[in-house]
């Protein structure tokens, strides 16, 4: 059987490498930029780009980069001398070159996320980026990804805003069409950098093309390439030698005489693939015919972490199979030493899925239907094994021992537990269940949030490094991993990188227990449950795909869905004796509105033109703090003057301490025997502010000579006659309401159909001390557990914390070790209690 390799372009024969070099010898003429470079220069133009501006063939595309990356960064000093500590703002997903291309010019690479569709640069990342950095950004060198034609106007309104300098990376793009049938870039107003190295569509063996609709741009280009000569041998501007060899640009003549047919083929495989995999995901393309250099396509997420033996797999089938673009720049440890990387949590999950498989010219379609079924065998091959949903709905009355509902941080935290006594595999093989709607456990919705968190980089870790089973330990070292090792002593990791850790760790997680024969339904929901027996409940299920519904058995339940913010709690809340929604009078937010992706920009829409804003923020929760300290970083930075925002809260804001000693040291007096932890000595383990908002807390009382910005006033609320806090709320421009979460709520029925009362409608914990859920009574209700934000368990005992603390503790840390074992711990109980 063929092999078919990764990548096998069409160079010049060895003939024509002759012929040319006869040529060149004839014509007497051996230095570069000679007749048959400007013939091949002009060539181009006409054939691809419709005669439209005009080119310059170079040694290689990273030359290319250099030379346009170099002028263009001097755009907005009207020259070609880039301040100092420029910019050169790119897409997370392309190759090294365009970085290194940056650094060589002088510039910093500042990179940036991907749009999870067509794989570019993320249009409001870019724009964000612009307006946050201004001039300290001197060049955007957006890539054209995989040969796409991507939207070239975006760039033209970027140049003409921001006075930013554009250079395209098209490094794969030469023989690429736009929408109008001509080649990409043909009237671009910046350089457009296309390669001809042997790996691409248009291979010749070395070399790169700069075309632009701008010809003064390729004259400033072409004497920059040339040593910085204009017209003498006198530099008067930068320069490199980038010159283009005229035996090179001959077999560049050859090869522009057949891209046509070339990449119309390659246009062919591509369709060919796209047709033969219809199950798996595709770039989102653009243009009239793509350049295709080679098939890129994304895993199924459920299976990525099974990449190497995927591809394993299908090189063993006699098809070459690649990874490009990864790991993608922030992943690659000179760009993390050397570049600005902002979170690139879409680029994290799309480089983690890549696979790049064969488009040659000497491939026929039936070579690419072998190759997408081969790519297609190996996966399956992955999946039979791990995917028992079909047995579990024809288990013919089965029961669970356990059922998690929801696969979140709090549900998959739980499991982690587990690992750390080596439970794992036994609470699988006893017949564990997690039922997820999302289609995959561990991240939740935590990666939506635009904020850092409120637990340090350690407690992240530890859930991984040193765990008993190997897959979790090796995290430690995975790039979502070293991300979130990288903000080790900072106040907290953001959310956005902690996601791609939790998801990579409930993929392994998943493997565990379908490993040990227990199972993990993802892209289902659980509807409800009824109690059907002593120690037996029912739990209504539902497919997503298709609205499939069945009944599942249980002896126990772990409610693990979250917390949310609910909006009818509004109509009824008072502050200051004054009905809220009465006193914001339509200029009301939640803080989870603030605080998730995209709420800076509802708080931004809100405030537009007012010119000195007024900010009320109320309750004096983490998320209070949080939403503050967001709003004081927000970039473009909001007009806030003297006391824009004020927090009313109703308890004394508190700082956590490790111990006694070290509040004192920073003359905090503030506490009692009552408020130390009996275990661990900490000062207000659970109701003190921790990490970000514990800094913005000590600024604010004045803790060891500590400065409060001014731009924030406290008011603690006195009670229902405070006119103080009511007039705050009447006059400010925006009220955020940080009044905490509530159990996401889950119907419980019991034998006769009857909705269950919990304590949880009524507000109060859905929890007891045991993590048992308790009804409007108090009582815990048999097999049935809570666990997560809004759950409301409290610390005890063994667990810690100070006496004094009311309300509820949340924490990955707590979750993740002994409130997670506890559960467990119970659950194992009543399993043997049954068997016996």
């Amino acid at each position: 059987m063929k092999r078919l390799p990764l990548i096998a372009p069409n160079p010049p024969r060895l003939s024509e490498h002759l012929d040319a070099l006869r040529r060149v010898e004839a014509s007497g003429v051996f230095s570069n930029n000679g007749p048959e470079v400007r013939a091949f220069e002009v060539g181009v133009t006409d054939k691809l780009f419709g005669g439209h501006g005009a080119s310059l063939a170079v040694g290689n595309a990273t030359l290319g980069l250099m030379l346009a990356i170099r002028h263009a960064s001097g755009m907005r000093t009207g020259g070609l001398n880039p301040k100092q500590g420029t910019l050169a703002l790119m897409p997370a997903l392309t190759f090294a070159a365009t970085a290194q291309a940056a650094a060589w010019a002088g510039l910093t690479p500042l990179v940036c996320d991907i749009d999870p569709d067509d794989w570019g640069a993320c249009a409001l990342e870019e724009e964000r980026l612009l307006q946050r950095h201004g001039e300290r950004i001197g060049v955007v060198v957006p890539y054209a990804t995989f040969g796409n034609a991507i939207d070239l106007d975006r760039y033209v309104h970027f140049q003409r805003r921001y006075g930013v300098g554009i250079v395209i990376d098209a490094a794969s793009s030469l023989g690429t069409l736009d929408d109008s049938g001509i080649g990409f870039g043909a009237r671009a107003p910046f350089a457009v950098v296309h390669s001809m190295h042997a790996t691409k569509t248009f291979a010749v063996g070395e070399g790169g093309l700069i075309h632009s609709g701008d010809v003064d741009l390729i004259a400033t280009l072409r004497s920059m390439g040339n040593f910085g000569f204009e017209g003498s041998r006198n530099a008067t501007l930068p320069g490199i030698n980038a010159k283009l060899p005229e035996i090179t640009a001959i077999m560049a003549q050859t090869k522009l005489a057949e891209i046509d047919g070339i990449a119309n083929h390659r246009a062919v495989l591509e369709e060919t693939y796209r047709a033969t995999l219809p199950d798996f995901q595709f770039q989102a393309v653009s243009g009239r015919r793509r350049s295709m250099q080679f098939m890129p396509v994304l895993l199924p997420e459920h299976i990525a972490h099974h990449r190497d033996a995927i591809v394993e797999a299908i090189e063993a089938d006699g098809v070459g199979c690649g990874r490009y673009f990864s790991p993608h720049l922030g992943e690659q440890p000179w760009f993390q030493a050397t570049a600005m990387i902002e979170p690139t949590p879409v680029a994290d999950r799309i480089a983690g899925r890549m696979l790049s498989l064969p488009i040659t010219d000497a491939m026929s379609v039936a070579d690419a239907r072998r190759a997408a079924e081969a790519l297609a065998n190996a996966c399956a091959a992955i999946v039979r094994p791990l995917d028992r949903r079909a047995s579990v709905r024809g288990a013919g009355g089965k029961i669970a021992s356990v059922i998690v509902i929801g696969g979140g941080p709090a549900g998959t935290a739980m499991l982690t537990s587990a690992t750390k006594r080596g439970l794992l595999p036994d609470l699988a093989a006893s017949g564990l269940m997690v039922i997820e709607r999302g289609n995959a456990i561990g991240g939740g919705r935590l990666g939506r949030y635009a904020i850092t968190s409120d637990s340090t980089a350690q407690t992240f870790l530890t859930a991984v490094r040193g765990n008993v089973h190997p897959e979790l330990a090796r995290l430690v070292d995975h790039p979502a991993g070293r991300a979130v090792a990288a903000h080790e002593g900072a106040l907290g990791v953001p959310l956005t990188e902690v996601g791609p850790l939790l998801r990579a760790t409930g993929d392994r997680l998943t493997d565990i227990v379908r490993a040990n024969r227990g199972v993990v339904l993802t892209g289902h929901e659980a509807l409800g449950a009824k109690r059907v027996g002593e120690g037996l409940w029912s739990v209504q299920v539902r497919r997503l795909a298709d609205g499939h519904v069945f009944e599942q058995l249980a002896r126990n339940i772990v409610v693990a869905t979250g917390g949310h913010q609910p909006l009818d709690r509004l109509a009824t809340q008072r502050v200051a004796g004054a009905g809220l929604i009465e006193l914001a009078s339509g200029r009301l937010l939640q803080s989870d509105d603030v605080l998730t992706t995209g709420g800076f920009e509802k708080v931004a829409d809100i405030l537009t033109g007012k010119r000195a804003p007024k900010i009320a923020v109320i309750g004096g929760s983490t998320s209070a703090l949080t939403t503050i300290a967001l709003l004081l970083k927000s970039q473009p930075p909001l007009p806030l003057g003297a006391g824009a925002i004020t927090l009313l809260h109703r308890k004394p804001l508190r700082p956590f301490y490790h111990s006694v000693e070290a509040a004192h040291a920073e003359g905090f007096t503030d506490f009692g025997p009552d408020d130390i932890c009996p275990v661990s000595g900490f000062v207000y383990r659970l109701a003190g502010f921790r990490l970000e908002a514990r800094d913005l807390v000590l600024r604010m009382l004045g803790i060891d000579g500590r400065v409060p910005d001014p731009r924030v006033a406290l008011h603690r609320i006195t009670g229902d006659d405070d006119a103080v806090a009511r007039a705050a709320i009447a006059g400010a421009d925006l009220v955020i309401a940080a009044l905490g979460y509530r159990p996401i709520a889950m119907p419980l029925a019991d034998r006769d159909g009857a909705q269950m009362p919990l304590a949880a409608h009524d507000g109060k914990p859905m929890v007891d001390r045991h993590c048992r859920i308790v009804d409007d009574q108090g009582g815990p209700i048999p097999g049935l557990y809570g666990l997560g934000l809004a759950a409301g368990f409290v610390p005890w005992g063994a667990l810690g914390g100070e006496s004094s603390f009311s309300g509820q503790a949340n924490g990955l840390w707590l979750w993740q070790n002994d409130v997670g074992l506890m559960i467990i711990d119970q659950v194992m109980a009543s399993k043997a209690l049954a068997a016996a």
